[in-house]
């Protein structure tokens, strides 16, 4: 449910303009790493052809999920349907990601010493940014910012909540085993590795087919660490996570639900204009009585 959010923050990804995502990802890819002008075109192409392939491949899926989600949302959640439909759209994600290591590893491994220090210095400026957001030195403050996020996620699914509500979302944001600190560290570690790699991709001159295997792993890695404590922490959190949306599900009221019903249509409607494809016929009529 997080991971939706995040994906779709809150508006039509029709109006969010999904046709210009290999512009906006071009941007966003040469800000880190500052292509040179041969790289340019390959680049380009590679985002495309990622872009076609992921709009036929993909988006039917992810319209499907949503579909599943949609029909249970007027239904009382538990934690492990919860961790069960984020474990889905990971599995998702991960061919995306995997589909997007077979594309640029020719890119990759054309990446020179100054574009690797660019991106190291772009680790940087994005370190301090998570930093301000998320390690407030005061305790309320970053509470209190805590607070405002997970009230906006919630609201942008949900509509507006209560006050009963908003104490549940303060008190299990008290209770949360989630550490910025830790979180932090492990970002900057795997950005350091993920240098040493490149560096050693540039350096050794191994074959494609291994430098797609140490990528495949690099990215692997990034969502299942491979430090083992981190790992563990991963798994605590997603559980609490989990049971705290399910708590939140929960105590939410039909109007909300109905909310819910509707962005989490709206957004399949999106996904299967995306792909060509018609809303099926809705089997899972909303029936929540006010």
């Amino acid at each position: 449910m997080i991971a939706v959010l995040v994906l779709f923050s809150g508006c039509s990804i029709v109006r969010l303009g999904y046709d210009h995502g290999p512009q906006l990802t071009w941007w966003w890819l040469d800000s880190y790493v500052d292509f040179d002008r041969t790289q340019k075109p390959h680049t380009k192409q590679a985002i495309r052809q990622w872009f076609d392939w992921h709009r036929n491949a993909q988006l039917p899926e992810y319209a499907d999920w949503l579909s599943v989600v949609r029909s249970r949302i007027n239904d009382p959640l538990t934690s492990g349907q919860i961790c069960g439909w984020s474990e889905e759209l990971q599995d998702l994600i991960a061919l995306a990601f995997d589909h997007a290591v077979q594309l640029s590893t020719p890119l990759i491994l054309s990446l020179g010493e100054a574009q690797r220090r660019y991106l190291e210095k772009r680790y940087s400026k994005s370190n301090d940014k998570l930093r301000r957001k998320y390690l407030q030195p005061d305790p309320k403050d970053r509470l209190n910012a805590a607070i405002k996020r997970t009230v906006k996620r919630i609201e942008n699914l949900y509509g507006v909540i209560n006050e009963k509500q908003r104490s549940l979302i303060i008190t299990g944001i008290e209770t949360s085993p989630f550490n910025p600190e830790f979180w932090l560290f492990e970002r900057q570690r795997r950005q350091q590795i993920t240098l040493s790699v490149l560096q050693q991709l540039a350096t050794e001159a191994i074959p494609e087919e291994q430098a797609v295997a140490e990528l495949r792993q690099l990215v692997e890695h990034t969502y299942r660490s491979d430090d083992p404590d981190y790992r563990v922490y991963q798994v605590k959190l997603a559980e609490y996570t989990c049971d705290f949306i399910a708590r939140m599900h929960n105590v939410t009221t039909p109007t909300q639900r109905r909310h819910a019903y509707d962005k989490l249509k709206n957004w399949e409607t999106d996904l299967r204009t995306l792909t060509g494809d018609s809303l099926p016929v809705d089997t899972q009529l909303y029936n929540a009585s006010e």
